[in-house]
């Protein structure tokens, strides 16, 4: 398991403890029920992936996890952008823009782990 799913993983909670939050705003405030819904049922199973991953029965295992991480954080960005397209969010609040940047920095993060990680399965293959 690399050195980073922790810290990952760390992130991943903190970004769907915001999520979460969100999702309470956008349906008491906002009157707001089917795309808040998407962003939460997405945002909050990033880390429950990355969790399942540390978990892993294989190194095989650990990868398919954490591409399912990383494609529910493609997904949360998907519904933050329609959110904000939409007129239920404004990009220029400091509180969207950064939910926003912490997402983009959750898949950045999570496409690193799965490349490395895909890199030396293939390598130990190599050598075996």
């Amino acid at each position: 398991m690399p050195v980073d799913a922790n810290n990952v993983l760390t992130k991943a909670f903190d970004f769907a403890v915001r999520v979460v939050k969100l999702y309470q705003y956008l349906t008491k405030q906002k009157k707001e029920y089917v795309l808040s819904k998407q962003l939460l049922r997405s945002g909050t199973s990033i880390g429950a992936n990355i969790n399942e991953a540390q978990a892993g029965q294989s190194k095989a295992d650990f990868v398919a996890k954490m591409c399912i991480a990383s494609k529910e954080s493609r997904e949360s960005r998907y519904w933050l952008a329609l959110l904000c397209s939409t007129g239920y969010l404004d990009i220029n609040r400091p509180q969207v823009l950064s939910l926003v940047n912490q997402n983009d920095e959750l898949i950045k993060i999570l496409t690193a782990i799965v490349k490395t990680s895909q890199s030396k399965i293939k390598h130990s293959k190599l050598n075996t």
